[in-house]
Parts: structure tokens; sequence; C-alpha cells
């Protein structure tokens, strides 16, 4: 599934070619996604400028004078500029058209991304309003994660993964962020100090710009609005590397499951 890294190259790469310019026809050849795409969408968009494309966690957000569209890249998504000549395959749903013939396709083999419409203030919309914090941004830091972790009994992995705490910190990037902070995965959230919540906040912001630096995680689905793979993966210290030698202190890394997801973790780095 796409992350905020992935989503996060993905806006970077679209935005310079988009933004300002006028839509000229939306088409919509599925609209059966994880929502309906929003009824008349045609019509609401033609002749709207994109004004900006923002990204709140993993949703993109092409906000107008007239309202916002949020797209969600589901779990095989891709948005990418094509050109006028390339003609759409099985899995391209819709086509933003713009009036200087910029082509954006919205690509999703397994229909659980979304394309919605909404009048209202975007981070008002129902998706959106209780995601937690943005951690690339001012507000991120270790204080924040300790005031909110206080009396937490669940594992910290599954804190930081909690989207109401901090959004985009899927499970690729929690297992390396925990690494690099030497934080034990298991460890209750509520029993961590201060100092080593400030640790991890870093670890979290730095691991993210490192993975929106290589053009995000290389998973199966996933390209960039090139058609590109990703890069990070190739760098990963412990997620995919149960059993080999920790990059550290060469111990074997071990595995446990979190919340049925897979961790993996030095038991001689990490307490």
């Amino acid at each position: 599934m796409p992350e905020l890294p992935e989503v996060e190259t993905t806006r970077r790469g679209v935005a310079p070619h988009i933004e300002g310019k006028t839509i000229e026809t939306v088409i919509i050849r599925q609209s059966n996604l994880r929502w309906p795409v929003t009824e008349n969408l045609e019509e609401k968009m033609a002749g709207l400028r994109i004004q900006s494309v923002e990204r709140r966690g993993k949703y993109l957000l092409f906000a107008t004078a007239e309202g916002t569209l949020l797209l969600h890249l589901g779990m095989s998504g891709s948005l990418r500029i094509v050109s006028e000549e390339q003609l759409p395959g099985k899995h391209d749903h819709v086509d933003f058209i713009f009036s200087d013939r910029t082509y954006l396709r919205f690509n999703d083999p397994r229909r659980f991304g979304s394309v919605l419409w909404t009048s209202e203030p975007a981070f008002e919309h129902p998706l959106l309003k209780d995601l937690g914090l943005e951690p690339l941004s001012a507000d991120f830091n270790g204080k924040a994660l300790y005031t909110l972790s206080r009396g937490r009994t669940a594992a910290v992995k599954s804190f930081i993964m909690d989207s109401r705490i901090v959004v985009g910190v899927g499970n690729i990037y929690a297992n390396e962020a925990l690494f690099m902070a030497g934080i034990l995965p298991t460890r209750q959230a509520g029993r961590i100090s201060l100092q080593r919540y400030d640790k991890l906040a870093e670890c979290i912001r730095k691991v993210l710009q490192q993975a929106i630096q290589q053009g995000g995680t290389t998973l199966r689905n996933f390209v960039n609005e090139s058609g590109k793979p990703g890069y990070f993966r190739q760098q990963l210290t412990v997620y995919g590397r149960t059993g080999s030698a920790c990059l550290r202190c060469r111990h074997p890394l071990s595995e446990v499951r979190i919340a049925n997801r897979s961790t993996v973790y030095c038991s001689r780095c990490q307490r």
C-alpha cells in the first residue's frame, strides 16, 4: 500500500504540472471505487483552476476556489502525468484533462482508492478531521508524542502507527524508526520517557524524509508519477531482514507479530 512517502512523492511529482491550470473536463471510466466517485464530478470541476496540491495523511487534496478534490491511492493506486496520445488501460479509471492538454491519470487495479469532492473546508471532512499529527510538520515532536502516550498500555509500535496519533507511519517506517531510535517495539507506549520520545520523533521524521528523497518504498504495486519505482527499500535496516545480522551489532534480528503486523527488531540494540 502506498504510504505517506509514496503519497508525498506523488504530490511533489504532479503538483508542478497542474497547479495554476484549469480543468477542461474529467473523464470517469469506473465510478465504483472504495466509495462511489462523487456524482456529477465532471460538472463540478469543469472550468475550475487548481490552486494547490496538498497532502493530509495519505490523502491528496486538489484545492480550487469552489471546493477540494480528495484523492486516496488505496492499496495499489497511482497518479501520473501522461501524454494525450497514451490510451487508457484497463485500470485507468479517471482522467483529469486540463485546458493546455495536460492529462492527469488515476490508475487503481484493486479499486480501493477514492475520488471525492467537498465544497466544505477540506480539513473538516469526516475522512480528515480526526487524523493525528503530521510527522513532517513543526507540531510533531517528542513532547507531543509523550503527552499523547500517557496512560497507554499499547505497544509503542501500535501507538505510532495509529493515524489518530500520527499519520503516515506505516509498518515499514515504524520498524525502521524504532530501530534507529533504539526502542523495543513491544515496549508500552505509556512507559517511555520524554527524552526517548524526542529521539523517536526525530527518527520518524528522518526515516520518512529519507524515503521521500528516494521516491518512496519499492512496493510491488507502487510507481511514482513517472512510472518509476522508489528505491528506499534497498536501504532498509530491519524490515524484511528477519534472521539476518543487525547492521550495528551483528546479532541476528528477531521477529514478532504486533497487531498482526510483522515486526523486526534487534534484541540487543533496542530496549
